[in-house]
């Protein structure tokens, strides 16, 4: 054990009241992407804050999203499974608080766009609707669905579509408004990448923190960043 500092048990942990509990677990895995879950059940359009997105493969280019238990009435994930898209759309630094409240448990049929103030659009080729606000908007179709230890369900999605907005992308990554990538193979799955001026570099790097993408800790604390460095590709050093 460390000379200083704090020792928690897994008896100490599960003897923590169970909001302070959540709060501490949530908080170890360090600083998540936030990202608003766009989906809809055709009627209305549902928006909900997720921090448990992950990169799961670039070819096929598929993202997964941990949802809690279907113990209770949970829209975003009853959407999913009817209509087997949804859309992940980056929170801004500016509008956080906006995306906070998308958690608050609104009655069936309430849109979360107009509680908080945010506005649904639709592309012209996916269904569920994306955060027009957002400066990175990405849809997805289903690939798989499975439950977990704890009960938890565990969604992949298949990138179907991306959209940023900004402005200095790379000419060599771009033709016309389509990042193509020299027809790199990590892209053959994806039906539309779009860049309308956006971040992307002539590696296919996306600059988030120049768009203003927020980050979370915890379950509730809202970040900006700072980059402290970037390298290139790791090898054996001879």
């Amino acid at each position: 054990m460390p000379s200083s500092g704090t020792h928690f048990s897994l008896q100490d942990i599960e003897a923590l009241p169970e909001r302070y509990r959540a709060n501490f677990i949530n908080s170890l895995s360090g600083f998540k992407s936030a990202s608003l879950l766009g989906s809809t059940d055709g009627r209305s359009n549902n928006l909900a804050i997720i921090s448990s997105v992950v990169h799961v493969g670039a070819n096929p280019p598929l993202l997964g999203i941990i949802m809690r238990p279907h113990t209770v009435q949970r829209d975003s994930l009853s959407n999913i499974k009817q209509q087997g898209n949804f859309t992940l759309n980056h929170v801004h630094t500016s509008w956080t608080d906006k995306a906070h409240q998308t958690s608050a448990r609104y009655e069936n049929g309430v849109s979360e766009f107009e509680e908080v103030g945010l506005t649904p659009w639709f592309s012209d080729t996916f269904s569920a609707p994306y955060v027009k606000e957002s400066a990175v908007n990405i849809g997805l179709k289903v690939e798989q669905h499975f439950t977990l230890c704890n009960q938890t369900e565990m969604v992949i999605g298949e990138i179907q579509e991306v959209f940023i907005k900004g402005s200095n992308i790379s000419e060599r990554a771009v033709s016309g408004n389509r990042i193509t990538v020299n027809g790199a193979s990590g892209f053959s799955a994806v039906e539309s990448v779009i860049a309308e001026n956006g971040f992307v570099d002539e590696n296919g790097y996306v600059d988030i923190e120049s768009l203003h993408t927020a980050c979370v800790s915890g379950l509730d604390s809202y970040h900006s960043t700072q980059k402290i460095a970037q390298y290139p590709y790791a090898k054996p050093k001879t």
